[in-house]
């Protein structure tokens, strides 16, 4: 009869361990409120051209929340709230683009629409989102995203997400200029490791990725 109630006591234990992992997991993808974003100030656009340019050194420093979240808005925010359109054009204003955001915490996705970060892992992946030995310094880097399932271009949907990623690309790269950020895109990724460890779905494409950070003095 003692057997049985010491079999009970270890089921109970283990059903909360599961619980309570359930629990902390809930936790941890809890998405991240960001700051309202300063649509205000900056560099007048003139000067913030002759400033653009690539980086290739990071300092380790985060970015301040409001920082990042006017970074987020530059690149791929609603600047439109009645129309939900964005910093930079799409085709057919599909918006097949996310914006993954990838940190030393985690990985996320930007949600333009409440301003915020949906934690897809947690974790630190930054060194997947290139194949140069910077990417793991760089405090953030974008991942750019195409859905094919929001498009209905056939043959020419591969040249229409390059080319609208080019555009959110070129926000990040303006804004950086005009705050004194470092940041340079590039191409060179192993998509396959970085798709499976970002959870893409089929239907996803990894199209570039984009570190953004302070100047390495």
């Amino acid at each position: 009869m003692k057997a049985p109630k010491k079999v009970h006591g270890a089921a109970i234990v283990l059903l909360a361990m599961i619980l309570l992992r359930g629990t902390l997991t809930a936790q941890e993808l809890k998405p991240i409120a960001l700051p309202a974003p300063q649509t205000h100030g900056g560099k007048p656009l003139m000067e913030a051209l002759a400033l653009r340019s690539t980086s290739r050194a990071f300092a380790p420093d985060e970015l301040p929340a409001q920082t990042l979240s006017n970074l987020l808005w530059a690149a791929w925010g609603i600047n439109r709230p009645t129309e939900g359109k964005r910093t930079a054009p799409s085709a057919s204003n599909w918006q097949e683009t996310d914006v993954y955001v990838v940190m030393s915490s985690g990985a996320y996705v930007y949600d333009a629409l409440t301003n915020s970060l949906k934690q897809v892992v947690s974790g630190d992946y930054r060194a997947l989102t290139g194949n140069q030995p910077f990417v793991k310094d760089a405090p953030v880097t974008l991942v750019f995203v195409s859905d094919a399932a929001r498009m209905k271009a056939g043959e020419l949907s591969e040249s229409i997400t390059w080319a609208d990623t080019a555009f959110i690309s070129e926000n990040v790269y303006l804004f950086a200029a005009s705050e004194g950020l470092a940041t340079g895109v590039r191409a060179n990724v192993d998509r396959r490791a970085l798709a499976k460890a970002l959870l893409l779905k089929a239907d996803q494409s990894i199209t570039l990725a984009q570190s953004v950070g302070f100047p390495k003095s």
